[in-house]
């Protein structure tokens, strides 16, 4: 008689069964803590009115496609046929493969989706019918937001993404059980990935007193000023909102008209300036530039009545005085990133009004003027949701970093979300360090009256392209000003579609060079040309529309920073000699990166970091 065959290891063994159940106890008790924790925050009575309020929106559009389809059943019952005759054919193709037969998938993942990674989500065939499965009702969930005929866009909107987060947060590689590369680890290593990962998640939690706030990157790897944002420079001007930081050449001449970069205050300054091979900064200084950037304040309830004028007057205008007085000269190109893009852009039309003529060029990176096309961040901006959103502001004078942080990371939920729900707490690993990450969890507060000035002029209304914002008493019209304008669009932007920012040669009078980059927000801005990553698109000839730019514009490799220097340098003048910070009327006061970007309150590190 043959002896049986060993059966085969196929990853999913318990290597150790006693510590398996020493490890799964130690789990159940930790469990327990968390959710104790979780369920007594600070303050229980804030927290579950801000819960209320967010799950109430989300029942009330996810409401309205309902009665849609309650009042229209033969739409409804299309519908759910159409989802039962696909999984029909999962389960016919799933008993197909079981007899041996090669079947094509029902359904596959999208190239760019990296939860089903793992071999065994398409070779394993119970993985496999999971994922198809998912995979099925999502999209099927989704049609159903589109498919609904009588709801107004921005419901259709709201219900689209509340629909796709709870589908990312139901997906199978969220769950131990479900996700073939936890279910490995968990038997391999009997359950100690899992008690690794509650320690993570407890850290997590103890980061700000019983809220969640996931590490996306291991901070106590960076230091401001140590390892990430060191380009040499001094802080030569010093405000109430911002710091004015001058680099030191690394010419022996410079172009003789300076550069001021006015980045978002959303973030903090240093995306331009991580570290010596990614940084815009340095390689800027490098190419005979003169470089300022506005470090702005990390707002406090003392600074609760700032507004968007105050931003314009006491900060770009302030920084522009400060950036003559330092080297003399009359006139200054800029910079201005996202937001800071935006208000640069309302400050020319100001200027133009008053006839002021100190800014000579303005190049702008992922910025929106015109907002009828802003994507999904409008998701979050309707009258009851500003009202709510203003309520919580009133509080403490400010929105808290963390809240502008989230909005963010939803916008991208599977990659800034789960990926390190996965990897943090199930998989029970560190997050890896990532200069890029450290900067994003760096969060920023917003003071009340200028944050809801800016998504009420901005986004619910549109004000700004439509000439009726108004700053300083003057009426904002962008047509007014001709300034001449490099306009950085990213292709794959989330924040600042490209359809939106397209729009910028539309609404400005200056003569527009639009620059299509790879990549999205922050990539296709941070792309130096040393790393060979990307490309960018150019189209010399006018177009009415994206479509017929896109047709028209010629794909470069690399990155789009030489031909801007190419650019900029028209615009600045002859040599000079160097100007080294502290040599003109301006002393100086610290070394950069300043004392204003290191104000790390309410920024995403673990305990034990700075």
């Amino acid at each position: 008689m043959s002896k049986p065959e060993e059966p085969q290891d196929n990853g999913y063994q318990i290597s150790d069964p006693a510590e398996f159940a020493g490890n799964m106890a130690k789990v159940a008790e930790q469990t327990a803590k968390i959710f104790a924790a979780f369920a007594a925050p600070e303050d229980p009575a804030k927290a579950q009115q801000a819960r209320g309020e967010e799950l109430g929106n989300v029942a009330k559009t996810l409401g309205e496609i309902a009665q849609d389809y309650a009042a229209k059943p033969e739409l409804f019952f299309n519908a759910q046929m159409q989802l039962w005759r696909q999984h029909t054919d999962l389960w016919q193709n799933t008993w197909k493969r079981m007899l041996g037969e090669e079947v094509e998938p029902v359904i596959a993942p999208d190239r760019g989706d990296r939860r089903f990674r793992d071999d065994d989500w398409s070779e394993n065939q119970v993985f496999d019918f999971l994922k198809q499965s998912y995979l099925i009702t999502a999209k099927w969930a989704q049609d159903m937001v589109e498919g609904a005929e009588d709801v107004d866009d921005h419901t259709r909107r709201k219900a689209n993404f509340y629909v796709e987060q709870i589908a990312n947060a139901l997906s199978p590689s969220n769950f131990v059980l479900t996700n073939p590369a936890v279910l490995r680890e968990t038997m391999n290593s009997n359950a100690e990935n899992l008690v690794k990962g509650l320690e993570n998640l407890s850290a997590d939690f103890d980061q700000d007193a019983g809220e969640l706030r996931i590490s996306q990157t291991d901070a106590s790897a960076f230091e401001v000023g140590k390892n990430i944002a060191v380009t040499p420079g001094k802080v030569i001007y010093q405000a109430e909102l911002f710091q004015l930081l001058q680099y030191e050449p690394s010419t022996d001449e410079v172009y003789k008209r300076p550069l001021l970069i006015i980045p978002p205050w959303i973030n903090k300054f240093y995306i331009l300036d991580l570290n010596e091979q990614k940084s815009f900064i340095k390689w800027a200084v490098a190419q005979g530039f003169t470089v300022f950037v506005v470090s702005w304040v990390n707002p406090n309830e003392a600074l609760a009545a700032k507004s968007f004028t105050d931003y314009m007057t006491d900060g770009i205008l302030k920084a522009a005085d400060a950036v003559i007085r330092a080297t003399g000269e009359a006139k200054i190109n800029t910079i201005g990133y996202c937001i800071g893009g935006t208000l640069l852009s309302a400050t020319l039309g100001y200027m133009a009004a008053k006839k002021d003529k100190r800014i000579s060029s303005a190049t702008l990176f992922t910025t929106q003027v015109d907002f009828e096309n802003a994507g999904d961040l409008k998701v979050f901006v309707d009258e009851e949701q500003l009202q709510s959103l203003e309520r919580r502001m009133a509080e403490k004078g400010y929105l808290e970093g963390k809240s502008m942080a989230s909005t963010f990371n939803f916008l991208r939920s599977n990659d800034l979300i789960w990926s390190y729900v996965v990897n943090n707490y199930l998989l029970g690993k560190e997050p890896f360090p990532f200069d890029l990450l450290y900067w994003n969890s760096d969060s920023t507060r917003m003071p009340a009256a200028m944050h809801s000035y800016y998504l009420r002029e901005c986004y619910l209304h549109n004000n700004l392209s439509k000439g009726e914002m108004e700053l300083d008493g003057v009426k904002i019209k962008l047509s007014k000003s001709k300034v001449p304008v490099y306009n950085l669009a990213a292709r794959d932007d989330h924040i600042a579609p490209l359809p939106s920012t397209f729009l910028v040669g539309k609404n400005l009078g200056g003569k527009t060079r639009l620059v299509v980059a790879g990549s999205g927000h922050v990539a296709g801005v941070v792309n130096p040309p040393s790393l060979g990553k990307y490309q960018y698109w150019l189209n010399d000839e006018d177009a009415d529309t994206l479509e017929e730019w896109l047709e028209g514009a010629e794909e470069h490799a690399g990155s789009w920073w030489p031909d801007w220097a190419e650019w900029l340098a028209k615009h600045s003048g002859k040599k000079v000699p160097a100007r080294v910070p502290g040599d003109g009327e301006l002393d100086v006061i610290e070394d950069a990166p300043g004392s204003y970007v290191k104000d790390h309150r309410g920024a995403r590190f673990k305990a034990g970091a700075q």
